[in-house]
């Protein structure tokens, strides 16, 4: 079986160490996932720009994920900023989130198959997966899957509560 290409989106490498966030420990399990094989990992220059913004000893530790857990960098390039433009000039992505658009267009350009993320603001939303795949499909592209970690892991007590049979419900 292929092993899906992901896109992890900025959001990740900032849950990873934020053990505050409900999503830290799903986020930290998605990352050992990709280690482990289940899915290959990309990721982008403009999420290591995003990245590299963010200061102390946080950003390296940050910087260090892609490394730690074999992550490719995907170039920039002009058919991703044109792509991410369609997408704001279309209304899938609001103006002024110029990155968040690029990160799905790279995902797209790249042939990826699931984007990866936690910006509920501006990715993982009904609305944005719509909109950008009607444009990739549109364009051309493939249309990428967008996802949170808890949607992609395997992890036996969403299953237990999402999938529950009936020798479940019966026991004692």
């Amino acid at each position: 079986m292929k092993k899906p290409k992901v896109y992890i989106e900025t959001t990740l490498f900032n849950y990873y160490f934020d053990t505050d966030r409900d999503a830290h420990a799903d986020t930290v399990t998605f990352f050992k996932e990709c280690a482990s094989g289940k899915f290959e990992p990309y990721t982008s220059t403009y999420a290591i720009d995003e990245l590299e913004d963010t200061q102390g000893d946080k950003r390296d530790k940050m910087l260090a994920l892609i490394s730690q857990y074999n992550v490719t960098v995907l170039a920039a390039s002009e058919e991703i900023v044109e792509l991410a433009k369609k997408y704001i000039a279309e209304g899938a992505v609001p103006q002024g989130s110029q990155t968040d658009a690029r990160h799905i267009a790279t995902a797209a350009v790249n042939d990826l198959d699931k984007m990866i993320s936690l910006n509920f603001r501006h990715i993982v939303k009904e609305r944005t997966k719509k909109s950008t795949g009607a444009i990739n499909t549109l364009l051309g592209y493939k249309v990428v899957e967008i996802r949170t970690p808890m949607e992609v892991i395997d992890d036996e007590k969403t299953r237990y509560h999402i999938g529950q049979d009936s020798r479940d419900s019966t026991q004692d």
